[in-house]
């Protein structure tokens, strides 16, 4: 037989082909799950219409030459105008101020109270799901009674033992709200601390602390980050709702709930008084929930590609 050799041989279409060449650059996962989150245009008009309220409640108050708590008895219940470009209330002050003055309020409410709630839930969650067994049980149980006290009755007796203020509200509503966080903390942990590195850090005789700080913790992130997305609006909702029925902000002092509720004996004859603060409640809320939606598929690693 007649003997074969390599030039008798071609190569076609693989000549501009390295199979060492990396085809993309390493990103990291944060960089990865950015790139998705972009990707998701509702949320990132959704992102867009929160750094907008975020950025109008710092300077809008600025934009116009009327204090939010001066009232002006020569422009009671005025239409929007140029002067007054939400109108004004019963009383002649200006809802455009009032309206950013209590959206900073509303939204440091809505802030702090997820901050409070995550750190305990964080805390709680990781120990109970960590140690498990009778640990687990007890902790769980707690949260349980916990849950079962109707809220509305805690809010009613944290506002008549401390006062009524944002200390007084935050106070009320993450006294028993950080248990859900707990409970999804708690999840996340049973299911991380079987893994292969959690065994390997026990056995390198890691402490039981330094596990649940350096690598539990760590790794539920994402799945917090989307739960402060929708805590943060049940936080504002919560405020809104409590305000509206006189056990949240109090005169001289504002929210948009309070503005909902000062104005909503007079819907029908000034509408634009409570569509304003109502108006900055919803898009909060929804934006917020939408966020937090693209969130959850930019943060989930089995979707990543």
């Amino acid at each position: 037989m007649e003997e074969l050799n390599k030039e008798q041989f071609q190569i076609i279409g693989c000549e501009n082909i390295n199979s060492e060449e990396i085809p993309r650059c390493s990103i990291t996962y944060w960089q990865d799950a950015w790139r998705r989150l972009k990707q998701n245009k509702i949320a990132m008009v959704s992102l867009i219409v929160l750094i907008f309220i975020c950025i109008m409640c710092i300077i809008g108050p600025f934009l116009t030459p009327y204090k939010f708590m001066v009232n002006d008895s020569k422009v009671l219940n005025q239409a929007p105008n140029i002067e007054h470009y939400f109108g004004t209330d019963d009383i002649g002050r200006d809802i455009f101020a009032r309206v950013w003055v209590g959206g900073r309020v509303s939204m440091m409410i809505g802030i702090l109270g997820a901050l409070v709630d995550t750190t305990i839930g964080i805390l709680y969650g990781g120990i109970s799901g960590y140690f498990g067994g009778i640990v687990d049980d007890i902790m769980m149980r707690i949260v349980e009674i916990l849950n079962s006290i109707p809220y509305l009755i805690v809010v009613i007796l944290i506002s008549l033992m401390v006062g009524q203020g944002i200390g007084a509200l935050v106070l009320a509503m993450t006294i028993t709200g950080w248990v859900g966080m707990a409970r999804i903390v708690r999840g996340q942990v049973l299911q991380i601390k079987e893994q292969e590195y959690v065994l390997a850090a026990q056995a390198l005789g890691s402490s039981s602390s330094r596990i649940i700080a350096r690598h539990l913790i760590p790794n539920t992130i994402g799945i917090m980050i989307v739960a402060i997305t929708f805590d943060i609006p049940s936080f504002i909702f919560g405020e809104a709702f409590l305000s509206f029925i006189g056990l949240g902000i109090q005169s001289p002092s504002t929210s948009w709930g309070a503005l909902a509720a000062s104005s909503q004996q007079y819907l029908m004859f000034y509408p634009y008084q409570l569509f304003f603060p109502s108006l900055f409640i919803s898009l909060t809320m929804l934006s917020f929930n939408l966020l937090g939606d693209g969130l959850r598929d930019a943060l989930d690693p089995r979707l990543r590609q």
